[in-house]
């Protein structure tokens, strides 16, 4: 299969920390499915957490080649497989657009330290 995209995105964790003490909720709901909040609320550090997965939506965002134009936030997720892995779901317009440009797979590896969260996105058509 062809790759349609490839994106990378690193975001600090501190950055995420500070929106989560400063916003609380209104942050993680307008970005995170509940899902994902639940599960990174469930870590030692769900700030680390919620880091890679800002990144995730962001290194899908540069891989499909629109970023954010007409695409929410919640229009991405990432959850974990029965093995742990993680994967990216999507909804909506995130869902339609990647439709449209041919995408049939979307790869995703998410890393993180205490200071940076990273992820890479390789979209399979």
């Amino acid at each position: 299969m062809p790759i349609v995209g490839i994106g990378i995105d690193a975001v600090e964790v501190e950055r995420i920390r500070s929106m989560l003490e400063r916003y609380g909720n209104r942050f993680i709901n307008k970005i995170f499915q509940p899902e994902e909040a639940t599960y990174c609320m469930s870590q030692h550090d769900p700030a680390q957490h919620f880091a890679a997965r800002y990144a995730a939506r962001e290194a899908f965002a540069k891989a499909l080649g629109t970023g954010f134009v007409g695409i929410s936030w919640r229009d991405i997720s990432v959850v974990r497989d029965s093995g742990g892995v993680p994967r990216v779901c999507l909804y909506g317009a995130a869902a339609k657009v990647a439709s449209k440009r041919g995408v049939k797979r979307v790869w995703l590896s998410l890393t993180h330290t205490n200071t940076l969260a990273i992820a890479v996105v390789v979209l399979e058509g």
